[in-house]
C-alpha cells in the first residue's frame, strides 16, 4: 500500500498545525486540570470545518481518513483532549457509514459532519472489557421495536451526545455473533447517563456509565440485520484504529518537542544537558520510533481510503494502533525522565502526555487485544 500526501491534505496539515500552536496549545493545560468539556474548542473545530474530513463528499467532506489522521496528529501534539473531540464524532459516523441504511445516513450524518449533532458509541461492559462477544446488555423484541436492558461503562462523550450508538445482544446471551448496534437518542425513557468518571488522562472529554431499564428503541434505529451486527462493530473499529494511532503519533511528537526544549535550556556539570551523548541517544530513539509509527498510521489510513477491508485491514489497523500507542507511552516515559524532578510537577505539561499515553494503550481495544488480532491473522495466512 503506497501513499503520498496530496496538496489538499498538506493544506489541512498546515492549517491545523498553525491553529493548534496559536489558539489551542495555551488552553491544553487548563482543560486537563479542570477536567471539564472544552466547548470553546468544539466550537473552534466546527468553525474550521474539521469534523467533515473523513466524511464522503456528499456530506461536504474530503472522504479521507488520512486527512483525519493528519489533523488528529497536529492537535494531539499540543492538546490530546481537543484531538479527542474529533475522534468521538468520527467513530459513530463510521458505524453509521458501515452499517446504516440510507434513511439513517440522511438523518444523522449531515449533523455529525457539521457539528450540529454530537454522538457517542458504547460497547464496553464491566464484566467483558475488550471482549465484544461477551457483552450482556439485551435488546428484546417489543412490537415494532426493542426494549434495551443492561448497563455500559466508559462511554466517552455520552454526557454531551445527542445520541449514543449502543452494542447489545439481540439473540441468546451465549449465542456467538448475535450482536447489533442501536441508535439511542438522548432523552429516551429508561435510558440514563451515569456520573462522570474522574480519569487518569483524557480528562477533558468525559466518560460515563450508561443504564438501560426497558428503554424502547424503534426497529428503524437498529444498524444492519438483526443478530448480524458483530461485523459492523469490528469494521467500525478497523476504520477508526488508524485515527487512534494518529493520536499516539501526536502525543509522542508533542512529548519529544517538550523534552528537546527542556534539555536545550538546562545545564549540568558545566555543559548543556542536550549535549550529553546519553540524552542525544534517547532523543534519537524517540525520533526513530515516532517516524516508524507515523508511517504505519498513514499507511493504514490510506488502506481505509482505498477501500481495503476484512482481515487485511484489521491487521494493518491493529499494528498501527498498537505500535503508535506503545511508542507514545515509551516516548512520554522517557520525556518525563529527561525532565527529571520537574517531570512529575504539574507546572510542566509533560506529565499530561504521560497520563494521556497510558489511556491510549487501553481504549479502542487494549494493545493485548491488538496483538491477538495480529497474531491470528498472520498465523492463518502463513504458508504451511
Amino acid at each position: 500500500m503506497v501513499y503520498c500526501l496530496t496538496d489538499e491534505q498538506r493544506q489541512v496539515q498546515e492549517l491545523v498545525r498553525r491553529v493548534a500552536r496559536e489558539r489551542i496549545a495555551a488552553r491544553a493545560q487548563e482543560i486537563d486540570a479542570k477536567g471539564e468539556y472544552p466547548q470553546d474548542m468544539f466550537d473552534l473545530l466546527r468553525e474550521l470545518g474539521l469534523f467533515t474530513l473523513p466524511f464522503p463528499v456528499d456530506y461536504g467532506g474530503m472522504n479521507s481518513v488520512l486527512a483525519a489522521c493528519l489533523a488528529i496528529e497536529e492537535l494531539g501534539r499540543v492538546c490530546y483532549n481537543t484531538a479527542y473531540l474529533l475522534l468521538v464524532q468520527w467513530v459513530p459516523f463510521g458505524a453509521i457509514l458501515v452499517g446504516g441504511d440510507d434513511a439513517q445516513k440522511q438523518r444523522y450524518l449531515p449533523g455529525l459532519a457539521t457539528g450540529e449533532l454530537r454522538g457517542a458509541i458504547s460497547v464496553t461492559e464491566s464484566q467483558s472489557g475488550s471482549d465484544v462477544a461477551g457483552i450482556r446488555t439485551r435488546a428484546k423484541r417489543d412490537g415494532a421495536g426493542y426494549r434495551l436492558t443492561g448497563s455500559k461503562i466508559w462511554c466517552t462523550n455520552a454526557g454531551v451526545a445527542d445520541f449514543v450508538i449502543v452494542a447489545v445482544k439481540t439473540g441468546e446471551l451465549d449465542a456467538p455473533g448475535s450482536i447489533n448496534l442501536f441508535i439511542v437518542p438522548k432523552g429516551t425513557p429508561g435510558f440514563t447517563v451515569g456520573r462522570q468518571e474522574d480519569k487518569l488522562g483524557a480528562r477533558g472529554v468525559p466518560s460515563h456509565a450508561l443504564y438501560f431499564e426497558d428503554a424502547y428503541v424503534p426497529e428503524e434505529n437498529r444498524l444492519g440485520v438483526e443478530g448480524k451486527g458483530f461485523k459492523i462493530v469490528m469494521e467500525t473499529f478497523n476504520h477508526s484504529r488508524p485515527i487512534i494511532g494518529a493520536r499516539g503519533v501526536g502525543l509522542a511528537q508533542g512529548a519529544m518537542d517538550h523534552a528537546i526544549n527542556f534539555v536545550r535550556d538546562r545545564r549540568a556539570f558545566g555543559q548543556q544537558v542536550g549535549d550529553f551523548q546519553g540524552v542525544r541517544w534517547m532523543i534519537a530513539d524517540m525520533a526513530i520510533q515516532i517516524e516508524a509509527s507515523r508511517q504505519l498510521v498513514y499507511r493504514a489510513a490510506s488502506a481505509v481510503d482505498s477501500g481495503l477491508g476484512g482481515s487485511a485491514l484489521a491487521t494493518m489497523a491493529a499494528i498501527a494502533k498498537c505500535h503508535a500507542s506503545d511508542t507514545a507511552m515509551r516516548v512520554a516515559t522517557d520525556a518525563v525522565q529527561l525532565f527529571s524532578a520537574a517531570g512529575i510537577s504539574n507546572e510542566f505539561p509533560v506529565n499530561r502526555y504521560f497520563r494521556d499515553a497510558k489511556v491510549l494503550q487501553i481504549v479502542e481495544g487494549t494493545n493485548q487485544i491488538q496483538c491477538n488480532i495480529i497474531a491470528r491473522n498472520v498465523m492463518s495466512q502463513a504458508p504451511e
